[in-house]
């Protein structure tokens, strides 16, 4: 290996900066509202000092924003490259920890390289009916937590299972949830390995059995019952609810499970015996956690674990299935054809690039440190950071990520200033941390009718919460007092 060091760094490196070119990069987006603004008030707690709940709260499991912050606070990085550079060192992560699975798995270096090219490329492949997609655009714990995982099932390959117990801690304490799918899959494949396991499995097939016997395990979980206005929020994320997926969705899940079974037949049929294992851990895996998810969320009893979303098990099943997707393409199809590699290359890239220019039609596709942004929404958050005090409190039409053109950036954690509670992602929020549910139903409900407010109404929460700023849509209503504005928004004082 130290040999093809250079060669397989600079093949890593390659399709590293090819995977985050295609995907994109935009901070501040989505699930990025809550850990970027975690980073921040931990360098800065002079922030947000109105409803830091709405992003304190969920992150105290996890170690990542105290992290990040430290690492800020050593390095004099500033946070918004801090971002970028972890966000570019995670994706390498996946990328090594994939070509690490991928090498044990194929001996031919194309066929592995065939596989990081795949997962590269689909960095932003939707997972079934989750809402996830395999890597985010921005930085996030769970891309750091999947290529430690992914670091783990390769030492487990190596046969080194000890030696991946780090890479699983890591990837808890990083994303609690995601740490704890990984365990679960490592320990599948870790047994399966074991030759005392895989004969007792060739047992009960032969004495019918089957495999399916493997997915069941003891539970028992004891819950406290859902309040109404947690089940409220809970209503507003229909992707919690499996049986409510659509048949697509439903495909999405149980398709992957077909496929790694019929590949585990067929590799044990051709003597390809690690293949085979693999692919049956991962059928086994996906079996036993669909059938936890459907307990979860089947029953009304355990309404209160649906927040730990048990269907997001599938991300990783999806990396797995991407990596020896392009793998078996690699190996049967593209061989060593340089025209084959070319339309490859093309096709899967150009279509995912083509896709998330559609999804961010108001952005820069690289929403870069130190760039200007063209997006009027995102220039108005940038003029409040520099221009209004650090305890500022906004309201905004709470449906603002929803507008067109605004691609669901967040203002708590772009413009940096605390802000009346939205109606998108801060009831993500409330699901994950049920006692901000009277706060937060209380602030949305003040603001509903926000198209049609005039000075009164502005007044109104500014007597009832403290809001002495607003963003509003320009032209602004009369009243109020606008230091900035651009062709779609105001930024302006309640007097």
């Amino acid at each position: 290996m130290r040999r093809y060091f250079p060669v397989n760094f600079l093949l890593t490196l390659f399709y590293t900066t090819l995977g985050f070119a295609v995907m994109g990069y935009h901070p501040g987006f989505e699930d990025d509202g809550i850990y970027l603004s975690a980073v921040q008030y931990n360098l800065n707690p002079a922030l947000y000092p109105h409803d830091p709940g709405f992003f304190r709260f969920q992150m105290q499991a996890s170690v990542f924003d105290k992290w990040v912050a430290q690492f800020v606070r050593w390095s004099s990085v500033p946070v918004a490259t801090t971002e970028l550079l972890w966000q570019f060192a995670s994706l390498a992560l996946i990328v090594f920890g994939c070509w690490s699975i991928a090498r044990k798995l194929f001996p031919e270096a194309r066929v592995q390289w065939a596989g990081v090219a795949m997962v590269s490329a689909m960095f932003t492949l939707p997972v079934a009916g989750t809402a996830l997609f395999l890597v985010d655009q921005h930085l996030h714990p769970r891309t750091l937590a999947t290529g430690f995982i992914l670091l783990a099932v390769s030492h487990i390959l190596a046969d080194k299972p000890w030696q991946a117990l780090p890479f699983l801690l890591l990837a808890f304490v990083l994303h609690p949830i995601m740490g704890a799918m990984g365990i679960s899959f490592c320990f599948f494949l870790a047994m399966l390995l074991l030759e005392p396991v895989h004969a007792r499995l060739r047992q009960w097939r032969r004495t019918g059995h089957g495999s399916i016997a493997a997915s069941f395990v003891p539970l028992g979980w004891i819950f406290e019952p859902a309040t109404p206005a947690w089940r409220q929020a809970l209503e507003t994320r229909t992707y919690f609810f499996l049986f409510r997926w659509a048949w697509y969705e439903w495909l999405g899940a149980l398709a992957p499970l077909v496929l790694f079974w019929l590949l585990w037949r067929i590799a044990r049929k051709h003597g390809e015996t690690l293949l085979s294992r693999f692919a049956l851990a991962v059928f086994l895996y996906g079996v036993f956690q669909l059938a936890v998810a459907m307990i979860i969320l089947g029953f009304p009893a355990l309404i209160r674990l649906a927040p730990l979303q048990p269907m997001r098990f599938l991300q990783l099943i999806y990396v797995f299935m991407t990596l020896l997707g392009g793998c078996l393409i690699g190996k049967y199809l593209l061989k060593s054809s340089v025209w084959r590699w070319a339309v490859f290359l093309l096709a899967i890239n150009a279509g995912m690039f083509i896709s998330q220019r559609l999804q961010f039609t108001g952005s820069e596709h690289l929403e870069l440190p130190g760039r200007t942004s063209a997006n009027p929404w995102l220039q108005a958050f940038a003029w409040i950071r520099q221009n209004t005090p650090a305890d500022a409190y906004f309201a905004l039409d709470p449906e603002y990520m929803a507008a067109p053109g605004e691609d669901y950036h967040s203002f708590r954690a772009l413009a940096e200033r605390s802000q009346l509670a939205d109606n998108i992602k801060d009831t993500a929020v409330v699901t994950q941390v049920p006692e901000l549910g009277k706060v937060w139903a209380r602030q949305v409900k003040a603001q509903e009718g926000w198209g049609r407010f005039q000075l009164a109404d502005f007044e109104r929460l500014k007597a009832e919460f403290g809001v002495n700023w607003v963003l509003v849509a320009y032209p602004q209503p009369g009243g109020l007092l606008c230091s900035w504005h651009n062709g779609v928004v105001s930024v302006c004082q309640i007097p």
